[in-house]
């Protein structure tokens, strides 16, 4: 059984303002491509068996910048579709709803095509790339390019654990975590590894 690498896209404006972003394609910051390029030394050497990312252009161009080829976009890998909250950061969702919590309350519908999701729709896409992925992690290492939350999910179901305990696992950008299993059990080995080239802030 291989292990499963999680690589969070590098930096964009709304991930430093703390906006909530799925759907809206920033590009990342220069900083943002100095966290991907620092990921190339961190994965070279490694051979994957399958490698994937969001079909959205930040974890896209994350993957190119840390050197990873052959990437095919997968839309199941897409960020958390944050509804009528996209662009709004939680200290203003709180104004008005103080209680609010996205991993026990979801978010309400957007525009037309953005509807939102639960941490339980979620939890199923995330169900859907790990049946999909399984196959090729018998044969060797997978690398997964996509979203905070959204991995913050698969690892918890990876490990077992409802979609809402990925409120446990903070996952910082320009990172990459690993999955590994010890005595045939799902384990985190390694998370928020970075690259000991990414510029200072």
């Amino acid at each position: 059984m291989g292990d499963l690498l999680l690589v969070r896209h590098g930096e964009t404006e709304w991930s430093v303002s703390g906006q909530h972003t799925s759907w809206t394609d920033l590009p990342l910051t220069h900083r943002g491509e100095e966290e991907a390029k620092s990921l190339a030394p961190v994965l070279a050497g490694r051979t994957f068996a399958l490698t994937l990312t969001s079909p959205l252009h930040r974890a896209i161009r994350t993957a190119e910048l840390a050197g990873l080829s052959g990437a095919a976009p997968d839309r199941d890998l897409h960020e958390w579709d944050y509804g009528g909250y996209e662009g709004i950061t939680t200290a203003e969702i709180h104004r008005t709803r103080p209680d609010w919590v996205l991993w026990a309350d979801g978010v309400p519908p957007g525009p037309p095509g953005h509807p939102g999701e639960s941490p339980d729709e979620v939890g199923a896409r995330a169900d859907r790339v790990l049946a999909r992925i399984a196959p090729a992690l018998a044969e060797g290492d997978v690398i997964l390019v996509a979203h905070g939350h959204f991995l913050r999910v698969l690892t918890a179901r990876r490990l077992g654990l409802p979609a809402t305990e990925g409120r446990l696992f903070q996952l910082a950008t320009g990172t990459v975590s690993r999955l590994s299993t010890e005595h045939d059990w799902p384990v985190i080995a390694e998370w928020n590894t970075s690259g000991t080239a990414a510029a200072p802030r």
